[in-house]
């Protein structure tokens, strides 16, 4: 990937920015994200795809290979989970220097409530080989990345594509899957960056040695050399982000609030074990206090609620953090270890505030 040598942002990051979008952080009140505001990384283009005659093939390493119309995939027994999906990418442009990817901020996180059915019954289903090592999953979407031209595909071993809370999503927030979002399924993987969660789904197969796609070997691996072998990019980080409190400049977002009690309130999140607690800064970092927790959601896998009080004593210039910990005994850095694709940044958010 890329690196700026300015801290300009380019006209094709521009481009990207114009094609995706985060969710605004005031949004994080809402427990389940309005579909609108729900972030949106959209890699290549959206296929149009038309519902009559699409069909999830199933095959490879199998006993018996399958070919399933969307009708078919609902008259399968259906769940329905609240899952929270961030973009690997969340915080990359952040970085110094910064790579030349979608420009996210902090606001490339959302959840909602998705229906579909288990995956892993459909692969016992369908008999999984002695030799069968890892699933491969490819959408319909279509472009070139580094002079490549391909379909987006991602696999996922055989212990992580059996796990229960695995979906074939098919709607969102009560509704059939929207365009943008993968219609007419596509895969959810609960606890995992978003990149594994294929849209536009159409072809689930089943191989007997590792999986060697772009979307697997060149991107979404942790490197700071570009000829580095890196490691995988799975599971989420904990992170917490504020609801920037007050009125802000329609410019620069800076936040302006009255002297006297301030309500503070957001989200926080963890892949690899439930959130045990957040805490919050008005100085930068120095000092934290915690925050309650607001577990609104029942569900494993996603975000708590958390809310806390600030009561500034004299007017001028704050800067609001919060950071997340979760069961496992993981904690959000201060500052984020860089990689060349700006991958995991889970640095704690910072807010300027002026308290007039």
């Amino acid at each position: 990937m890329p690196l700026a040598e300015t801290a300009e942002i380019t006209l094709e990051e521009l481009q990207l920015a114009a094609r995706n979008h985060g969710l605004p952080l005031e949004a994080l009140c809402y427990p389940i994200t309005p579909v609108g505001l729900h972030y949106l990384l959209v890699h290549y283009d959206v296929p149009v795809v038309d519902e009559a005659t699409w069909r999830l093939q199933i095959g490879g390493r199998v006993e018996r290979s399958l070919s399933l119309s969307l009708d078919d995939v609902r008259a399968r027994p259906a769940v329905e989970a609240a899952v929270t999906l961030e973009c690997a990418g969340n915080g990359r442009a952040r970085l110094t220097p910064r790579p030349i990817s979608q420009p996210w901020l902090s606001e490339a996180v959302a959840t909602a409530r998705w229906r579909g059915t288990r995956l892993a019954p459909l692969l016992e289903e369908v008999g999984l080989a002695p030799e069968a090592v890892e699933i491969v999953f490819s959408g319909l979407d279509r472009g070139i990345e580094g002079g490549e031209e391909q379909r987006y595909r991602r696999s996922l071993g055989l212990h992580d594509a059996l796990m229960p809370d695995v979906l074939l999503a098919y709607e969102m927030n009560g509704r059939p899957l929207p365009p943008q979002h993968g219609f007419p399924l596509r895969l959810l993987v609960p606890g995992w960056y978003g990149m594994a969660s294929v849209k536009w789904l159409a072809d689930i197969e089943v191989v007997d040695q590792p999986f060697h796609g772009y979307q697997m070997v060149t991107s979404y691996r942790f490197r700071e050399e570009e000829d580095e072998e890196g490691e995988p990019v799975t599971r989420m980080q904990p992170r917490a982000l504020l609801a920037p409190p007050g009125i802000p400049d329609f410019f620069t977002r800076e936040r302006t609030v009255p002297l006297g009690r301030v309500e503070l309130e957001g989200r926080a999140w963890s892949g690899w074990a439930p959130i045990a607690g957040v805490q919050v800064s008005a100085d930068g970092g120095s000092t934290w206090w915690d925050a309650e927790l607001v577990r609104d959601l029942d569900s494993r896998w996603a975000w708590v609620g958390w809310r806390a009080t600030w009561q500034p004593r004299v007017p001028g210039a704050y800067e609001l953090c919060c950071r997340a910990r979760d069961e496992a005994g993981n904690e959000q850095p201060l500052e984020t270890r860089w990689n060349l694709g700006g991958y995991a940044n889970n640095g704690v958010q910072r807010v300027p505030v002026n308290v007039v």
